[in-house]
């Protein structure tokens, strides 16, 4: 079936954290001081890649060995799966999953990161995948540290990995973090604390799954991922509305 390109939904700011949050210190400045402006879409915007499994690299989603140069990165290893689903629970099928991270010790590899950790020689942080027909993905990787962020004299981020799921369009991209069970700190980082759903928050941490872990190996997470509905995942820049 061949899909017409349409104008799709703008985002419903109504069940997303407020742009301007003073707790979370950067939204200050960051966050819109005039009225937004509505533009229409592009076709290049309703349109995009299509992904298939010839774009994918072997170890793309092995981000223990996909970056290994003289041995394996430090850390606790895990697995992280789920499935991409529609609001009635239906999975969607060859969508792209990019994860990224920091290191086991709380830093990313990337310039500006000068956090005093140390950057892991066998570790780069970055992975991807895409879902299989029930919608299913699949990532091996290090568990990554919390890290200290300049928001208050304190604060510290929960330890999360970032995903990124494509759509059959550029403007479909949705970015959200995935946290784990058990953390400490989600409870009292500033900027989980923007969001004004207490469910929503429950939605973007992961359980550990016991029946998906490899004995003497590997931990699992398991992080479902709805892209829409009343139960659909949080998305840090969604552009659909619910």
């Amino acid at each position: 079936m061949v899909r017409k390109p349409g104008e799709y939904f703008q985002r419903d700011r109504d069940i997303h954290p407020p742009a301007f949050t003073p707790g979370y210190k950067t939204s200050v400045t960051r966050s819109p001081q005039k009225a937004l402006l509505s533009l229409e879409q592009s076709l290049s915007e309703m349109t995009g890649p299509v992904f298939n499994h010839n774009a994918i690299g072997e170890l793309d989603h092995d981000m223990i060995l996909n970056y290994a140069k003289d041995g394996e990165p430090i850390g606790q290893r895990i697995i992280v799966h789920g499935r991409v689903m529609d609001e009635s629970g239906k999975g969607i099928p060859n969508t792209l999953v990019e994860a990224w991270q920091a290191n086991a010790g709380g830093r990313y590899r990337h310039k500006k990161d000068t956090y005093l950790a140390p950057i892991d020689p066998n570790f780069g942080g970055c992975g991807r995948c895409l879902t299989d027909e029930e919608g299913y993905y699949y990532f091996r990787t290090i568990k990554p540290g919390p890290y200290p962020w300049r928001n208050y004299i304190n604060s510290w981020r929960p330890a999360h990995i970032h995903l990124s799921i494509f759509g059959p369009s550029f403007s479909q991209r949705l970015i959200t973090q995935m946290y784990f069970e058990g953390d400490p700190l989600i409870d009292i980082c500033p900027i989980v604390k923007t969001i004004p759903d207490e469910e929503a928050i429950k939605r973007l941490i992961a359980p550990m799954d016991l029946n998906a872990s490899v004995p003497l190996d590997c931990r699992a997470y398991k992080f479902d991922i709805v892209l829409r509905g009343r139960r659909s995942t949080l998305f840090e820049n969604r552009l659909e509305g619910n």
